[in-house]
């Protein structure tokens, strides 16, 4: 299995990108992970594979705590199948981008920049690996 993060946008800011690569680096110890930027939002479907789960980053999504994550990453595995997640720019992901989404999730009822999203969604990958493996960076209940 190999997860895939399809963004829009670039991460501009040079401190947000080092954090970034730094969860990327992390989390590749236990799992096969993937960056691709696109232009926009209409290139997101474009972006991903056949027979790939899509889970699409919305404020309107389904939240979950890192436990509930955790638990989500070892079904993901179990199924084999490549995984997709989907983060919008400014305008939000499109409607045919949510509907093809197998879920939609929310990492916060706030509004987050694209960026931010990104490096959220990295942090908490890799915690969920830890909390799999019982290692203790997780501290949280």
């Amino acid at each position: 299995m190999r997860y895939r993060v399809v963004a829009v946008g670039r991460v501009k800011d040079a401190a947000l990108r080092t954090a970034c690569d730094e969860y990327l680096d992390r989390l590749r110890h236990y799992a096969k992970v993937e960056e691709r930027e696109v232009k926009d939002e209409a290139r997101i479907l474009g972006a991903v594979p056949a027979g790939s789960r899509l889970v699409a980053l919305s404020r309107r999504g389904a939240q979950c705590s890192s436990r509930d994550l955790a638990a989500w990453t070892s079904r993901w595995e179990m199924d084999c199948r490549d995984l997709v997640f989907a983060i919008g720019g400014a305008d939000t992901l499109p409607d045919e981008v949510l509907g093809r989404a197998e879920l939609a999730w929310s990492l916060s009822p706030l509004t987050l920049p694209h960026e931010l999203a990104r490096l959220v969604l990295y942090e908490q990958l890799y915690r969920a690996y830890t909390i799999r493996r019982g290692e203790p960076y997780h501290r949280g209940s």
